[in-house]
């Protein structure tokens, strides 16, 4: 199984099927299919708490990526999402949480295939491919209107 889902936050939103079609999807999309992905659904403070310690900052924040590299035994990479950031994203937007959070685990997938968002252009193409990963899992596009997660 290339994805295992942990939830250390609940209760779950959707089945852990879906999450791992989601992480299957964006690996494919992204150009590394198979390879194994450990996704970690967790709350708020533990999200900030991993962005202060690994990346140097407390605010919050949805979704962070590790990649672990694929020499280990184990995950190649490690995909951390806050349920609480989901719901309170999707309902500021009017949409479904459980969507909200699949998207998180499709955009940290991609940053593990080599996408990034911290450039204008860069930022493009990842919201094109998260589009594009979202319509296969069965979810349409958002009007261009509403703002980027």
């Amino acid at each position: 199984m290339p994805a295992t889902i942990d939830w250390q936050a609940g209760p779950a939103l959707v089945p852990d099927r879906a999450l791992v079609e989601a992480v299957d999807a964006a690996l494919r999309l992204g150009g590394r299919p198979g390879l194994e992905i450990s996704v970690v659904v967790v709350d708020d403070p533990t999200l900030c708490e991993l962005h202060r310690l690994w990346l140097d900052d407390p605010t919050p924040t949805d979704v962070i990526s590790f990649d672990l590299g694929e020499d280990l035994d184990g995950p190649a990479g490690e995909v951390y999402v806050s349920l609480d950031c989901a719901r309170r994203v999707a309902t500021g937007l009017g949409l479904d949480p459980a969507r909200e959070l699949l998207l998180y685990v499709v955009h940290g997938v991609l940053h593990l295939c080599g996408f990034d968002d911290r450039r204008a252009e860069e930022r493009k193409t990842m919201r094109a491919a998260e589009r594009q990963v979202m319509a296969l899992l069965g979810h349409p596009a958002r009007r261009a209107a509403q703002p980027d997660p």
